[in-house]
């Protein structure tokens, strides 16, 4: 073991010993981390040197640092989760109306899904036939014919006192209104003589489909009439209105005939326009109102005047929309049909 002098170190100087053993010295460089006090001696006391094989500096505490803020988040993202699902389906559970924990599948079905509105409405017809049409003299047919739509016990005439006479027309239905599966008042209307009448007419269905007037009808007042909205079309383009006048009249001949050949002449695309096969006879074009618009089509109307077949000379006028197209300086028809356009004629 090598010594080094202590020669005018003053006489409390300590000896240090340079070489160390062979073993401590491997032992010491197999592992650089680690823990400093192991042995302070070899580091001596000089700050940032070697501390039992260490860096004392503040690398190795960085990466300490940056290992718990990790852990630290993945326990935070861990807990949100934990409490947020739950509350999620409590809060689905909720919303969804079901009970005891359960969603209820799918959207809630409609007031009314799986009442047989058309058999209803055909079955109150047929009831509102019997019901409508009395005359003293034939009530108990009137009576046998009720027992069809009648509940077991109800009263035989339900409600007519048996007297007198009334009789309807025409019965429609206007509308079927389903409270649930198995009960709905279906709107009929009734033409009388004079009148119009509006019938309310309970039914119920059970779940085999058989069908009953569950109670007695009611009443009601007929559709009031509505009003049109003012108006019309209000820039017309008159100098198109008078080309057309005579064209129209051509067309409209043909139209009454229901001469194919004739009529694929006036077809814009070649599509087939089917006629009246000589129902009518055709009169004249009585008006036609063109707005104005685009130089290539235009959507006009027309009102054109027929004589019904066996009619014995009796006219009608009728309204007509046309969508017109232009090929070089020809208008041809596109599409015919009844017109939807209030005050368009």
């Amino acid at each position: 073991m090598a010594r080094r002098s202590a020669a005018g170190r003053g006489r409390d100087t300590a000896v240090v010993e340079e070489t160390a053993a062979p073993g401590r010295a491997l032992a010491s460089s197999a592992d650089p981390w680690d823990l400093p006090g192991g042995d302070r001696r070899r580091g001596g006391s000089g700050g940032g040197g070697r501390r039992g094989g260490r860096w004392g500096g503040s690398g190795g505490r960085w990466w300490v640092w940056a290992g718990r803020a990790v852990l630290w988040a993945l326990i935070i993202v861990i807990l949100v989760n934990g409490v947020r699902a739950p509350l999620e389906r409590f809060t689905s559970d909720d919303s969804s109306g079901g009970s005891g924990g359960t969603a209820t599948p799918g959207a809630k079905p409609a007031r009314g899904a799986g009442f047989p509105t058309s058999a209803a409405g055909a079955f109150a017809i047929q009831f509102a036939n019997v019901y409508l049409n009395y005359d003293q003299k034939g009530a108990p047919a009137r009576e046998a014919q009720l027992r069809t739509f009648l509940p077991d016990g109800a009263d035989a005439q339900f409600g007519w006192n048996g007297v007198g006479r009334m009789q309807v027309q025409s019965v429609q239905v206007a509308g079927v209104d389903a409270r649930d599966a198995n009960n709905a008042t279906v709107t009929l209307l009734a033409r009388t003589a004079d009148k119009w009448l509006r019938l309310a007419v309970p039914v119920y269905a059970d779940n085999g489909g058989a069908l009953v007037v569950s109670a007695r009808p009611a009443l009601l007042p007929p559709p009031t009439k509505a009003r049109l909205p003012q108006g019309g079309v209000q820039d017309r383009d008159t100098a198109l209105e008078g080309e057309l006048q005579p064209f129209l009249g051509t067309f409209f001949q043909e139209y009454a005939t229901g001469n194919q050949a004739a009529l694929s002449r006036f077809s814009a695309d070649g599509a087939t326009i089917p006629g009246l096969a000589n129902s009518v006879a055709f009169v004249q074009v009585k008006s036609v109102v063109a707005p104005k618009g685009s130089a290539g089509e235009r959507t006009v109307t027309a009102t054109v005047v027929w004589q019904p077949a066996g009619g014995g000379g009796g006219e009608l006028e009728q309204a007509y929309q046309l969508v017109m197209v232009k090929k070089g300086a020809t208008w041809l028809v596109r599409d015919i049909r009844g017109t939807t356009q209030p005050n368009a004629s």
